[in-house]
């Protein structure tokens, strides 16, 4: 968008820009009916677009143009001369051709889903039959440069918005307004990231190898969060696959072998574009708020290869946040049967409404790639990713590396960027807002003069009946966002118990490549223990259910814990994790209701109420496909559709620190989130266990119930805390979110956009008579130990999410077991959380 827009603030119509012509208005027919689909350009250039589902378009160019051509199948050509540079608002009505007013094609209706009746079928099965041959999918290897550019704007720029307190002090941002070419809003830059990469892939082996070799970004450069949400939001995608992943939202493509089903196609022209014959098919969704595109694309007619794309997400469809979506691509005609994708451009419009003058954030991203080589085999070794790969020299490269690597020059908006928003940051009322968005994401209030982070702030506050109201207060050394090594701690305090919690941690990354790390800590505190049944080695982790604020019962069970750990972590390979522990647990009761006691014949009365163990740990993890951000001794996950794999054996020695048992546990579990096209999203876990050994009830495995308020995905819902027990188990949980795709088709719930959720979780599971006796000591308030071993454990549940776009309501009905005392048959959990 090489346009610039200098003056739009006071006065409607007054308007002086780089860009030489802007149009927009509506086309309608006749009856005064809006036209969709229908192409407009300007005469003599192929600069067009087509109008909306109300029949609107806005266009410009960067060149000057005195006519705009309006034209439908079916309809009379519209030749309209623009005497202006700017023309906003005007209104068109084509007229039915006289000669052909019995083969009009009525393209808002539904149209035929039979080849022998559409002609637009017919070519979209041979682009089905043509599309694992062409693209790159066609040669054995492939190499190839890539430029990407994102930028972040903030859009709907007025005088109301440039006046207001907000900015005030700040006023020198609006010199970098312009305007959309798609959307024809203002907007103003607040980020920009450039990066330059050498792809190279194998499709004989399924392998791909990025090499980032330039990366430059204004802005909120230093927030990794950031980056990485943007980062997130934009993942590579194939106009060929049937599913089109945006935004964690699986959208039909208008190419998928599904798509029939889903869209209308119109075969609405033919030209030639690069000296190729192509046709021109128009699209658009068959039913309302499903997540489906409209728009066209140029299709060559003999190799069926795609030559432009254009898609735009159906405003009705069910996504959170954001207004609209728009994406252009261009393929590049290499030889005469050879078409590869040249120029991606994606653009998005973030918004908390959906209303057409609502103000928003725009982000866009523009992919270029050039000098594309094939069949040259590497050895499979080049494809193997190093673990750690940080070079800082790649985010520090020269303005001549730019001038010379970007495959698309700055405009002159876009180079102002990086001196607004370097002047920006040194304004104290941005720094302020800057901070406050930080602290909301990280959950941390920074002090970078003492390299130290205070928080997390979420956590201040807690609840539970033995320490009645919490307050806790802790921070973390922060040094920046890949530091080496790190120290957190906290200190808490409980008014009904009168007695403080503290915690200390630290861990040092020691070797970059292969991430070996130290780690070690201790811990004095309140804990709910059996909150999961994968135990966790983070020694200052603590569940939500040691402080939640409301439960549907007295939440007396809870244990005294006192913990020290060390041990050590490398990554040999890519998302391949071993870890090596050692811990020492002290561990009993923290309330008169609950007993932890046990039967010991070595204490003077035969029973201990506390339990005092040392445990070694080996623990594998991997995390196929998972991608990370950082190369500090801390960092994050990026996305979250990847398989979690873990195995344990853990063994608890008496002969270490005077230990109270000899056991061995041994655990697994494994959890995977599937794609399922576009009926939604499906997550599946399992887990299982057995200890060796006998063990009082501290050390068992507990089935995790859930007596709070809040959908806790791998607990049970309608299961009180220690209400089932074992030495044995293997729990199973599915879940499916529809996400909209049942909703979509009642039509008295339809608009208002809700995403159905189902789910079913089982656990069986078995408690020897040995550990039975042992905890059994005839204490008055101890509870009989109870495993779901006659049978499987279940329960069930529908949820309603997307309520008011944040609330989730889960309706849970317990399957079995209704015998049990105090059994809940039925409950209402929830959930908060911004989804797209």
């Amino acid at each position: 968008m090489k346009k610039k827009l200098l003056t739009f603030l006071f006065f409607l119509g007054i308007f002086t820009a780089f860009a030489q012509t802007k149009v927009s208005g509506y086309v309608f027919d006749e009856s005064n009916q809006p036209i969709p689909f229908a192409n407009v350009l300007f005469k003599g250039s192929t600069e067009g677009t087509i109008t909306n589902e109300d029949g609107k378009f806005y266009l410009e160019s960067d060149e000057t143009w005195d006519t705009l051509i309006v034209s439908f199948i079916g309809f009379e050509i519209l030749e309209v001369p623009l005497e202006k540079r700017v023309n906003y608002d005007l209104s068109f009505v084509l007229k039915e051709e006289a000669s052909s007013l019995d083969e009009v094609v009525i393209v808002t209706g539904k149209q035929s889903k039979k080849a022998s009746e559409n002609p637009a079928i017919r070519i979209l099965q041979k682009i089905w039959e043509r599309k694992r041959k062409n693209g790159l999918s066609q040669f054995k290897q492939y190499e190839y440069d890539q430029y990407e550019k994102v930028e972040f704007d903030l859009n709907t720029i007025d005088s109301s918005l440039i006046k207001s307190k907000l900015f005030k002090g700040m006023e020198f941002v609006f010199e970098e307004v312009d305007t959309s070419s798609v959307t024809g809003k203002t907007y103003l830059p607040i980020f920009l990231n450039e990066s330059v990469k050498k792809v190279y892939g194998d499709n004989v082996i399924n392998e791909k190898r990025e090499d980032l070799i330039g990366n430059k970004n204004s802005g909120f450069s230093n927030n990794q969060v950031i980056i990485d949400f943007i980062d997130d939001l934009y993942s590579d995608y194939n106009v060929y696959d049937n599913y089109l992943k945006f935004f964690d939202k699986s959208f039909v493509s208008p190419l998928s072998r599904t798509g029939v089903q889903t869209y209308n196609y119109v075969l609405s022209d033919s030209a030639y574009i690069d000296n190729k014959w192509c046709y021109n098919i128009i699209y658009y969704p068959r039913r309302k708020n499903e997540l489906t595109f409209k728009g066209d694309f140029w299709v060559n007619d003999s190799t069926y290869a795609i030559k432009e794309i254009n898609m735009q997400a159906s405003k009705s469809a069910n996504i959170n946040w954001v207004k609209e979506i728009y994406i252009e691509q261009e393929f590049e005609v290499l030889n005469d049967s050879v078409f590869l994708i040249k120029r991606d451009y994606f653009l998005s419009d973030f918004a908390l409404s959906k209303k057409e003058k609502s103000r928003g954030v725009y982000g866009k991203r523009t992919t270029l790639y050039d000098n594309y080589i094939f069949n040259q085999p590497k050895d499979e070794d080049f494809y193997d990713k190093e673990v750690y790969n940080y070079d800082a020299d790649v985010y520090n490269r020269e303005d001549d590396f730019w001038d010379k690597n970007r495959l698309e020059a700055l405009n002159k908006d876009e180079k102002g960027v990086y001196k607004m928003l370097d002047t920006l940051k040194t304004v104290k009322k941005f720094k302020r807002l800057y901070n406050i968005g930080s602290i909301l994401a990280s959950g941390y209030v920074e002090f970078p003069s003492i390299n130290f982070d205070y928080g997390p702030i979420f956590s201040t506050f807690g609840f539970n009946e033995v320490e009645g109201l919490r307050l806790r207060t802790g921070g973390r050394t922060y040094f920046g966002p890949n530091d080496l090594w790190r120290l957190e701690g906290f200190l808490a305090y409980g008014f009904r118990d009168d007695k403080f919690k503290y915690g200390l941690s630290g861990k040092w990354l020691l070797d970059k490549k292969s991430r070996l790390t130290l780690f070690g800590g201790t811990r004095r505190d309140v804990e709910q223990i059996g909150a999961n049944l994968t135990s966790s080695t983070d020694v200052l982790g603590r569940s939500l259910a040691s402080s939640s604020v409301i439960n549907t019962g007295a939440n007396d069970k809870l244990s005294n814990i006192k913990l020290t750990n060390l041990g050590m972590s490398i990554e040999p390979s890519r998302n391949f994790v071993v870890r090596l522990d050692g811990s020492f647990r002290n561990i009993r009761s923290a309330s008169p209701t609950f007993s932890l006691d046990f039967n010991d014949p070595d204490a003077p009365s035969g029973i201990s109420s506390e339990v005092e163990q040392f445990e070694t740990r080996l623990s594998l993890n991997f995390y196929p496909k998972r991608e990370m951000t950082g190369f500090g001794v801390e960092r994050k996950t990026k996305n979250d559709n990847f398989a979690k794999l873990f195995a344990q054996v853990t063994r608890g020695d008496r002969d270490w620190f005077d230990s109270d048992f000899d056991y061995t546990k041994l655990q697994f579990s494994y959890i995977q989130p599937w794609q399922v096209g576009g009926f939604g999203r499906l997550t599946t876990s399992i887990e299982m266990g057995k200890t060796f050994g006998e063990v009082p009830l501290a050390l068992l495995s507990v089935v995790p119930g859930n007596q709070t308020y809040f959908s806790i995905y791998n607990t049970f819902s309608q299961l009180d805390f220690y209400e089932f027990v074992t030495d044995t188990y293997t729990s199973m949980h599915i879940e499916h979110n529809f996400n909209g795709r049942l909703f979509s088709r009642i039509p008295f719930l339809k608009k208002y956009n809700l995403r159905a959720i189902a789910s079913i979780r089982g656990v069986w599971g078995e408690l020897s008579d040995e550990n039975i006796a042992l905890s059994t000591t005839g204490n008055p308030v101890e509870f009989p130990l109870v495993a779901p071993d006659s049978k499987i454990y279940y329960e069930y549940s529908f949820g309603v999410a997307n309520i008011f776009k944040i609330l989730r309501l889960d309706f849970n009905f317990r399957g079995n077991y209704l015998d049990n005392p105090d059994a809940r048959k039925f409950g209402v959990t929830g959930s908060f959380g911004f989804y797209f």
